[in-house]
């Protein structure tokens, strides 16, 4: 089988959908199908055509031909992408939706028909998903819709209630570490922030919170991984609240480090404001690292509240400081958290159950289409 995988970005930049993606495709591939990515340039200087781990890679200047000015452009990608559905007659077209760049492959639908399954990985302001919206759009013209929580799935279904009776959850997933979990640090207790330092993460958060914390736990440390546009704010903010020696930025950590990283971790916290799933949670749990979380998005589906960890309500640095504490104090309580996280993310969150689910659909989608094909072709002229 032939899949054309869209994902909005793709290796080497690393959230928590590029995470997946990355797994996804070398999946499909070990499975014997034929893969190529689709993706956007973004910043870094890599080559239009590339390979992962032996899987093409089609790299398109998508953000740039969107803005205003780009209206010569946009034409041009468009064509590319077109061509490039018409010379690699994809079976199924796998739209990872997270952003606008989904808009080339609505601008490209009728150059080449495939089925389509889209997968919504996130949620999106109010303001971006009424009607005639690109979401809109991107939700009605898929022949399925998944989505990695059940919190992003009632979404879409209320966004597009015609896609009710196409669309399902398939749970975001990852294979468990081989690194085995240590015991929680707690003479100088670490905090641990990891993703992209960007507003919806709610960063600026866990530094409000742990200045509040500052004096009860002198020795206590936060670590911020991860680099994005946040970046420069909080680091200011770090400086302004007296948290400079602290605190540390310790940037981009590439995926394979992550289970070493969480090992030196007494808790992770995820402040987020938006969050489709929360990958992060399901990495701290497969380390039986406790976690504080916001209640938002998917995160409750992945942090069980005072069972695998905490959870708080957005945009409150003082539950967040207050939830943070009571699991340095309680030693206990944060390590039975710690493993019953482990145990659920194991049993919730399998990655080849995950790789099923897609594979399933890949061939539900094609035989419907085969079917379709053929009723065509015997209806009278």
């Amino acid at each position: 089988m032939r899949v054309m995988y869209w994902s909005e970005k793709f290796w080497p930049y690393i959230g928590g959908v590029e995470v997946i993606a990355t797994r996804l495709v070398q999946a499909f591939r070990t499975r014997g199908h034929e893969v190529i990515v689709v993706t956007a340039h973004d910043g870094l200087s890599l080559p239009d055509e590339d390979h992962y781990k032996g899987i093409p890679v089609f790299r398109f200047p998508f953000f740039e031909a969107l803005a205003p000015s780009g209206l010569r452009q946009l034409i041009e990608v468009r064509q590319r992408v077109a061509s490039l559905k018409q010379h690699f007659k994809p079976d199924v077209i796998h739209i990872n939706f997270s952003g606008p760049t989904v808009f080339f492959h609505l601008a490209t639908a009728t150059t080449y028909s495939a089925p389509v399954l889209l997968t919504k990985h996130a949620s999106f302001p109010i303001h971006v998903t009424g009607r005639d919206t690109l979401v809109e759009q991107a939700l009605r013209n898929a022949d399925w819709v998944t989505a990695n929580s059940a919190a992003v799935l009632a979404e879409s279904r209320r966004q597009v209630p015609e896609i009710i009776p196409r669309s399902s959850l398939i749970y975001n997933a990852m294979d468990v570490p081989a690194v085995s979990p240590e015991p929680l640090p707690h003479g100088a207790p670490r905090l641990l922030c990891l993703g992209r330092l960007s507003e919806e993460k709610g960063f600026d958060l866990a530094l409000e919170a742990f200045a509040l914390l500052r004096d009860a736990f002198p020795r206590a440390r936060l670590i911020i991984a991860g680099n994005g546009p946040a970046r420069p704010a909080l680091e200011r903010q770090t400086a302004e609240l007296g948290l400079a020696e602290s605190v540390d930025f310790i940037g981009w950590v590439a995926p394979h480090k992550v289970p070493g990283l969480m090992n030196t971790t007494t808790v992770v916290v995820m402040p987020s404001r938006r969050e489709g799933f929360g990958l992060v949670a399901l990495e701290a749990a497969l380390m039986a690292r406790p976690i504080v979380a916001t209640r938002v998005g998917g995160l409750p589906e992945v942090v069980a509240h005072n069972e695998t960890g905490l959870l708080v309500e957005p945009d409150d640095s003082k539950a967040l400081a207050e939830a943070i504490s009571a699991l340095i104090i309680d030693r206990n309580m944060a390590a039975q958290m710690g493993q019953a996280g482990r145990r659920w993310a194991r049993k919730m969150f399998c990655w080849e159950r995950c790789v099923d689910a897609y594979a399933a659909l890949y061939g539900e989608l094609t035989r419907e289409a085969i079917h379709v094909d053929v009723a065509k072709s015997l209806s009278p002229q």
